[in-house]
């Protein structure tokens, strides 16, 4: 009689693996439609003087699409993935699994039908009105349950330290979204939130720049500290600078959203003390960015054939440059020259363009052949995977440099004032010298977007050839392909 706790568990990949799919359908779909408003900003005859092609309304749904849509399917695809990996144990519920992904693609068509129409809260990044905001909390707890009951029936005594950012990720949106949504409903398609003036800003900021921190931060690392060490082929670097990158990130995230709202209403202590943790968070963002390149410690030979490990590693080198800006553009002087200039988009994109994307590309590129029956990163064509690499960096690198480029030109020329005290340079002036800015933006963006599409081919033929090589007999029935 075979022993079932020496048993190889089965795992539930077929949710993993319609998140991969989603994440990459949904990352062209979102990047697309974010190259579309780059280059109505160039030209803006591109929104074809209709309401629901209009930069205000494309504009959340962007954001949304690439955040939630495409982020949100990369961290379900990943964390429901490993949790299953590290624990030994597969997921609580085949049906509660299938109902968080139906749920949450639900939701992405919701907003795809709704943000273009108008309908909106007007909160950043919580754009969703009150019916959509109460089914993304439905399925938000499903998926909670899913993942700690998977933790809670593990084979391993132990915890593994990405399942923990997980964790701290799955507990902080929750509270984050359903403080931050709090409304007065007053039809189907409209409410108004329940907080006022100052403190409705505040409250948006402590959901904004969370929905950042926890959201796009410590569930992207939970993938780190997992792919990094498991494409690299060694250990992480230090188990314990994990355990303290947990702790301290956490502790200190959840202060730094005042920092949005420099030389505004909201009281100058407040002000103070989001920057001075912004700053502080400079240091845990470090460790986990060290943590992760210093794995690859007698393994660097690695990235000459490893396209996949030069996403991961590249990613990490663009979080840990966007966790030294944002912690310098928190500093009232700072900010003073790069509030509402396009250098913050420049900083946003360093870091969802570099780090989110990337490490996410990395992770499904080391995902989708296991789901197909075979090798981890065993792609149709890795020649591919290296092309959609550098599309990747290029376009991001020309994204971000031009608005790097713009935001600081933009900064000084507002502040630029005659020996008179006039202004020297009109509004109009700064927009007309930003052109050049906006299309290198545009071709940049248009660039990432290429990759995105060049990953897509590749996926679709490592399916086919796979389904090419079960016939044959080469490769063993697959429960994944089923």
């Amino acid at each position: 009689m075979t022993n079932s706790r020496l048993a190889p568990p089965v795992y539930n990949y077929k949710v993993v693996h319609q998140f991969a799919l989603a994440t990459v359908l949904w990352g062209i779909v979102g990047m697309a439609v974010g190259v579309l408003i780059a280059a109505q900003l160039a030209w803006p005859a591109l929104n074809f003087d209709t309401a629901w092609l209009s930069y205000g309304r494309l504009r959340p749904l962007h954001t949304n699409g690439v955040i939630f849509a495409f982020g949100g399917s990369a961290l379900m695809a990943t964390s429901l993935f490993i949790v299953q990996r590290t624990c030994g144990a597969r997921l609580i519920s085949d049906g509660l699994a299938s109902f968080v992904f139906w749920g949450w693609q639900s939701i992405i068509v919701l907003a795809v039908i709704t943000l273009p129409m108008g309908m909106t809260t007007s909160k950043e990044y919580a754009e969703l009105e009150w019916p959509i905001s109460i089914l993304i909390a439905v399925v938000w707890v499903a998926y909670a349950i899913l993942f700690f009951g998977t933790i809670a029936k593990r084979q391993q005594k132990h915890i593994y330290v990405a399942n923990w950012f997980f964790a701290a990720f799955i507990i902080a949106v929750a509270i984050l979204h359903i403080v931050n949504n709090l409304a007065v409903p007053v039809t189907l398609t409209k409410s108004y939130s329940i907080y006022a003036g100052t403190v409705d800003a505040m409250v948006q900021w402590w959901w904004g720049h969370n929905a950042v921190g926890f959201f796009l931060t410590a569930g992207f690392l939970g993938i780190m500290y997992y792919f990094v060490p498991k494409q690299a082929g060694r250990p992480i670097y230090s188990y314990r600078l994990s355990v303290v990158h947990f702790w301290a990130l956490i502790a200190i995230y959840v202060w730094a959203g005042p920092h949005h709202l420099h030389y505004s209403a909201l009281p100058d202590w407040t002000q103070n003390l989001g920057m001075a943790m912004s700053i502080i968070l400079l240091a845990p963002s470090w460790g986990g960015m060290i943590n992760g390149i210093m794995t690859l410690s007698g393994a660097w030979d690695k990235l000459r054939t490893d396209p996949i490990l030069k996403f991961l590693v590249v990613s990490l080198s663009f979080y840990g440059m966007s966790t030294f800006e944002g912690p310098m553009l928190s500093i009232k002087s700072v900010n003073a020259l790069s509030h509402f200039t396009d250098w913050t988009v420049g900083h946003v994109h360093a870091g969802a363009l570099g780090w989110v994307a990337m490490i996410s590309i990395g992770a499904i590129y080391h995902l989708i052949p296991l789901m197909y029956g075979r090798k981890a990163g065993e792609m149709y064509s890795i020649k591919l995977i290296d092309l959609h690499f550098w599309l990747a960096t290029i376009g991001t690198v020309l994204y971000i440099v031009s608005m790097w480029v713009n935001g600081l030109m933009q900064g000084l020329m507002w502040r630029a004032v005659n020996s008179d005290g006039t202004l020297t340079y009109s509004f109009v002036e700064t927009v007309v010298a930003s052109y050049p800015g906006y299309v290198v933006r545009f071709i940049g963006g248009g660039i990432f977007l290429g990759g995105m599409l060049v990953m897509a081919w590749n996926i679709w033929r490592t399916w086919q050839v796979t389904r090419e090589e079960l016939a044959t007999g080469i490769l063993p029935a697959q429960e994944a392909l089923a």
